[in-house]
């Protein structure tokens, strides 16, 4: 069902279809402008890429692979994945875990001023876990105690921030920044740079822009990590 209070927004309902249409891009019309931003922002620039894998290390390595907003399920499964390996022998610190935030999840890795800027929520159907609509603020940075309660285990501790006060590591895919900071730059008619500099502005501490998630998946996977679906 549609919501009446947001039906009379164009600007709202223009955002709200945006992931959708995204989705029907042809391929050959982005294959080429995206190699040739990979190139452009990547091999020729400073540093390299492939040194913030080096992180990973220990006896149990995984990385979650988080393309869509999925509840709590891309927070959660990397708390379950330390609080059982504890359980059963093995510390935090001996344990890697990465999440790579891709595709419309890209909003998880930003500040809540983004998410109530760019309309987030509905952009990107991404939902406040507490009131079941689309979200106006990062659900899952810095929450609050109790935020999340999990029947029959009790309150966890899922944020962004509890996670990688755990060790959890988390990076975002440059190729989605680019290509859905355009496309909301296009419906706002803005400058896509600014739109995705101003994205970048806010990530929030600690998460690494990597060149694609894909690319990450792959490279955490080289380094002993397996792999579990997240989204």
């Amino acid at each position: 069902m549609k919501c009446t209070n947001v039906d009379n927004n164009p600007r709202r309902q223009f955002l709200g279809s945006i992931a959708t249409g995204v989705a029907a891009m042809g391929l050959s019309s982005i294959i080429s402008p995206l190699s040739v931003h990979a190139e452009n922002n990547f091999l020729n620039g400073p540093g390299d890429p492939d040194e913030w894998f080096k992180q990973i290390k220990g006896k149990h390595r995984i990385v979650f692979d988080v393309p869509h907003p999925n509840e709590i399920f891309p927070f959660a499964w990397p708390r379950i994945f330390l609080a059982t390996n504890v359980a059963t022998g093995t510390a935090e610190k001996d344990c890697s875990v990465v999440v790579v935030l891709r595709h419309t999840a890209i909003p998880y890795a930003m500040e809540d001023r983004l998410w109530s800027k760019y309309n987030f929520g509905e952009t990107f159907k991404a939902e406040d876990p507490k009131t079941k609509k689309p979200s106006t603020r990062n659900p899952f940075w810095k929450p609050k105690h109790g935020d999340f309660n999990i029947p029959g285990v009790g309150v966890v501790p899922i944020g962004i921030n509890e996670l990688q006060d755990s060790g959890v590591l988390f990076c975002v895919c440059d190729m989605a920044l680019t290509v859905y900071g355009g496309v909301v730059a296009q419906s706002l008619n803005l400058n896509p740079n600014e739109v995705k500099k101003d994205w970048v502005s806010g990530l929030l501490p600690g998460i690494k822009v990597v060149p694609a998630g894909i690319w990450a998946i792959n490279r955490a996977q080289e380094r002993g990590c397996s792999y579990c679906f997240a989204g």
